[in-house]
């Protein structure tokens, strides 16, 4: 034979073999250290009033800010003359206590989706910075690359965000001139049977 041969199955690896596995091994652990450390401090330093974390009953701080700039931008368009924010309608507070009754399996989802639009849709647009650090033309950027996904799952997520703030936003009276809409029509009470 004229070189080194590559052991078979069965056989030993022999010195440099192991030492390459060790190698390995110390490399994926350092990999994996490094990734932790930067998903800590990616998910560290989150800031909301005492008052909002004591109100949240599925959302965590993190989660609560990511829903808050999304239905941020969002409804931006809307933002005319007497027009109410998605903060004074209370947007986020509505998704808040809607994933409480959610079920289980779909609960997980959006929350996954959560985290997916917060740390790695960015990088998607070439951004480094997490989804409520960036400026709101960049998470416009981020949204509408949501948006335009070549992937359905990325697009059907952006679908269930939309749906479910315009549902937040819309649900306000103070919305409903918006859309033309003259509120819910009630008819009167029938009459008493004499």
């Amino acid at each position: 034979m004229d070189g080194p041969t590559e052991p078979t199955a069965g056989t030993r690896a022999g010195p440099l073999g192991r030492r390459k596995w060790l190698g390995s091994l110390l490399i994926g652990g350092g990999l994996a250290a490094l990734g932790g450390a930067v998903a800590l401090v990616r998910s560290s330093g989150y800031r909301v009033s005492s008052e909002a974390a004591r109100a949240l009953r599925v959302l965590v701080p993190w989660q609560y800010l990511v829903v808050r700039d999304v239905a941020r931008r969002m409804v931006a368009a809307d933002r005319a003359q007497g027009v109410p924010s998605p903060d004074e309608v209370g947007v986020t507070e509505f998704i808040d206590g809607y994933l409480v009754d959610m079920r289980p399996a779909l609960r997980r989802d959006f929350l996954r989706l959560l985290r997916y639009v917060e740390q790695l849709a960015p990088l998607g647009s070439g951004l480094t910075a997490r989804f409520t650090e960036l400026s709101p033309n960049e998470q416009d950027e981020v949204l509408g690359s949501l948006e335009a996904s070549r992937f359905d799952e990325l697009r059907a997520g952006f679908q269930a965000l939309k749906s479910i703030v315009m549902m937040g936003y819309y649900r306000d009276a103070r919305t409903f001139a918006i859309l033309g809409y003259g509120g819910p029509f009630v008819l009167d009470p029938p009459e008493p049977a004499p």
